[in-house]
């Protein structure tokens, strides 16, 4: 007995032999694959958005260099600042400008701010 399952991604067609086959409706990837593009660059908003306050800050040229090296919707955040390395492994206390700054300060905004990136992200892929 052969059946059918539609879904308004696409289908599985399964026939006698057992055999199963999935058929992608026309236009599906193309389609999901701008969501996940528009995504990823609401991931790289967020993170940079929710890192700012963590970041130590003195002049405001760390926080600008990642707003500058990082191309959003490339998953990659980039700090340009030649000084952002030392002060994200090193980095022990706060700022005047950002007292609850602090080293490792990516680590310290997904551990607070994970579940409000992906509910955001997921609202884009849905």
């Amino acid at each position: 007995m052969a059946f059918k399952i539609e879904t308004p991604r696409g289908c599985i067609i399964e026939t006698k032999g057992g055999t199963a086959k999935l058929v992608w409706n026309d236009g599906f990837g193309e389609k999901m694959s701008g969501k996940f593009d528009k995504a990823q660059e609401i991931i790289d908003s967020e993170c940079l958005r929710f890192m700012n306050p963590l970041t130590p800050m003195r002049t405001g040229a760390m926080i600008k260099s990642a707003t500058l090296g990082t191309v959003i919707g490339s998953g990659e955040i980039v700090y340009a600042a030649p000084y952002a390395r030392r002060q994200y492994y090193n980095n022990q206390g706060g700022s005047p400008a950002h007292p609850q700054a602090k080293g490792m300060w990516f680590e310290t905004m997904k551990a607070a701010h994970k579940a409000d990136i992906l509910r955001a992200a997921g609202k884009e892929v849905k």
